[in-house]
């Protein structure tokens, strides 16, 4: 949820995989953080660059919008972000870090996903990127990984959690990983690969992450992996996205 500022209070949520104009809607109304729209060739929910701008204009001007790209050429990505008016990227390929380099300074969030268990994510504090996302080896699948892999990712960087997350599971994931953020796309679909979401699990889904968020921030935990106690949530709000 969000502060006066639009800074991002608690855990942050992120439903992805929107495909259509309606789950875009439902999932800001049901208090979102971000949306993302997946431009992965090959995924059942990619989405064309046309018919995501024709989305965003229809969104309230103050959510925030994540493209997901995998192994996009940067150029191209960044054409794609500012023409459509998203807010920021996701690079989910095998995106080396100098290409990470390039693409933040000419976007205004940028999260980057690594798969759970990879030895690059041991070095993924060196990435320029807002957050970091650790997820599952076949992303998509809707299937849980280990979580304790999740702890390969280093101090000091906003980590978001995604993988077979749904809302039976989220609770349980936030309580042992203490992410910054959690992302789902299956996991509140009407059934996995569908592409359209469920309004009672998106609903379902964000209030447990609320729930849960609530419960071991009164525990002193403040939504952020690792040390360091600047590492805020980004207020993206600070600037205008479109």
């Amino acid at each position: 949820m969000r502060g006066p500022s639009g800074t991002v209070r608690g855990v942050f949520v992120k439903i992805c995989g929107i495909t259509t104009e309606e789950d875009a809607l439902l999932a800001v109304a049901m208090g979102a953080d971000a949306i993302g729209f997946v431009f992965a060739p090959g995924s059942p929910r990619q989405v064309t660059p046309s018919a995501v701008r024709d989305i965003v204009k229809r969104l309230p001007a103050d959510t925030m919008t994540i493209g997901v790209f995998r192994d996009e050429r940067p150029e191209r990505l960044v054409e794609i972000v500012n023409k459509i008016g998203l807010t920021g990227a996701q690079l989910h390929g095998r995106e080396p870090m100098s290409e990470a380099r390039m693409i933040r300074p000419q976007v205004h969030f940028l999260i980057h996903a690594f798969p759970a268990g990879d030895p690059a994510l041991a070095s993924a504090g060196n990435s320029p990127a807002d957050a970091i996302l650790v997820d599952s080896p076949t992303p998509g699948s809707g299937r849980v990984f280990d979580w304790t892999l999740a702890e390969g990712a280093p101090g000091g960087v906003r980590i978001m959690l995604a993988g077979g997350l749904d809302p039976n599971n989220v609770a349980e994931a936030i309580r042992r990983v203490r992410p910054w953020g959690v992302d789902v796309n299956s996991g509140v679909e009407t059934f996995v690969g569908s592409g359209h979401k469920d309004p009672r699990k998106v609903r379902n889904f964000i209030e447990a992450a609320r729930e849960v968020g609530a419960e071991v921030e009164a525990d002193g935990w403040t939504p952020t992996h690792g040390p360091d106690p600047d590492l805020a949530p980004y207020d993206w709000a600070h600037d205008d996205p479109r």
